[in-house]
């Protein structure tokens, strides 16, 4: 008999019943009275997705389209941005900057661990002129969940505008945007919000509009200020991605049904539960604190490979589990449980794991790891999540 297939990556994630079923509905035309009603729901859901009470942008787009609509929109060529790079997709906010005229100023940060904010704090002022501080929220190359609330009280009463990549943060981990003073944040469809790629989503402080204003778009399609226009009307300003908006309608149904509190707590049980896991098979953790809640990064031995290990996952067990980035992509065996992911995955995911590491020539002496993974998720239940 074949495996059932579990896709175990840090996306794209598994999608529930609910919003798959509402994409095979009929078509409507997304210039027409009947798709009104669909984007004031979504409006309204992301606003509470959020934790903010200004408009969230849904963009046809990669969750690095949203990256590259922060650079254009916010900063103009020639202004210098602190871009945090502890990952491939903190290096990416260089590369983007580098392409559009903006001058990247890079803090390196070890792969496996958080920025300082007091490194930025110094950063910002030994150059006054930098102009942003561009982060990720999670660093989904590494699994490392950046200090974002610290770093707003560092940009707090500063000219420089705090922009945070929050893709597999946003709907997995707290991630307040107002609270926090985020002046931008981002995230993208196809993680913590259960659904197929193709859709990324970007909200602005009253701090960012400003500066947004303030500048000219380098861009056609990317457009923040028209698009805030347009969302105002339901409405977006090119074609909207109709079957995609109509399943994020659903997905943020199930969010405020289920509430943030709660699913802050099952994310932070399940990634309790995958970290017991994988420490009890004698597996070193690529993040040892400051950790997402969305995905946990496994270092390999040496002499086992991780694309050995996965290939063995998904052919022998039907768990579909991603390597690493960049220089770590042989190193790092990333186990994914956001989205729609329950214990039950994850418990797959770790015996999956175990078999497909023994059978590519690694060693695990603990019978028990399993039971010890579940120990760790019933009583990460009981304790909840650490606060904010």
């Amino acid at each position: 008999m074949l495996n059932k297939t579990r896709l175990l990556t840090p996306g794209p994630t598994p999608l529930p019943e609910e919003v798959r079923l509402a994409m095979a509905r009929d078509m409507l035309h997304h210039r027409k009275p009947a798709f009104l009603p669909v984007m004031e729901d979504v409006r309204a859901g992301l606003k509470y997705l959020f934790q903010t009470s200004q408009e969230v942008i849904p963009l046809a787009c990669s969750g690095t389209g949203a990256m590259a609509a922060a650079v254009t929109n916010l900063f103009t060529p020639g202004e210098k941005l602190l871009c945090v790079e502890g990952g491939k997709f903190g290096e990416r906010w260089g590369e983007i900057c580098e392409m559009h005229g903006q001058i990247p100023v890079r803090l390196p940060v070890e792969w496996g661990r958080a920025v300082d904010p007091a490194d930025v704090a110094r950063a910002l002022d030994a150059d006054p002129s930098i102009r942003g501080v561009l982060v990720q929220a999670s660093e989904t190359s590494t699994g490392v969940l950046h200090p974002i609330g610290e770093l707003g009280r560092v940009t707090a009463g500063r000219e420089a505008l705090l922009v945070a990549d929050g893709i597999s943060a946003v709907g997995i981990s707290p991630c307040p945007m107002d609270a926090w003073g985020v002046d931008c944040l981002l995230t993208g469809s196809q993680k913590g919000l259960m659904l197929p790629p193709g859709l990324a989503f970007i909200a602005c402080s009253e701090k960012g509009w400003a500066k947004c204003a303030q500048v000219r778009p380098s861009n056609f399609y990317f457009q923040l200020q028209g698009e805030h226009a347009k969302i105002k009307a339901n409405q977006t300003m090119f074609t909207s991605p109709v079957g995609l908006l109509i399943g994020l309608r659903e997905s943020l149904r199930l969010f405020r049904e289920f509430g943030l509190e709660r699913l802050h707590a099952k994310q932070w049980a399940l990634t309790m539960m995958a970290r017991a896991g994988a420490s009890a098979m004698g597996l070193e953790l690529l993040a040892p604190e400051n950790f997402t809640w969305g995905l946990t990064s496994i270092r390999m031995p040496l002499g086992v490979s991780a694309s050995e290990v996965a290939k063995r996952a998904s052919a022998d067990h039907g768990v579909v589990l991603a390597t690493g980035q960049g220089h770590m992509k042989d190193r790092v065996v990333r186990l994914g449980h956001m989205g729609h992911v329950d214990f039950g995955d994850v418990l797959a995911g770790l015996a999956a794991l175990r078999q497909a590491f023994t059978g590519a020539g690694g060693y695990i002496g603990c019978p028990d790891a399993l039971e010890q993974a579940m120990d760790a998720y019933g009583e990460a239940l009981r304790q909840g999540p650490p606060a904010n």
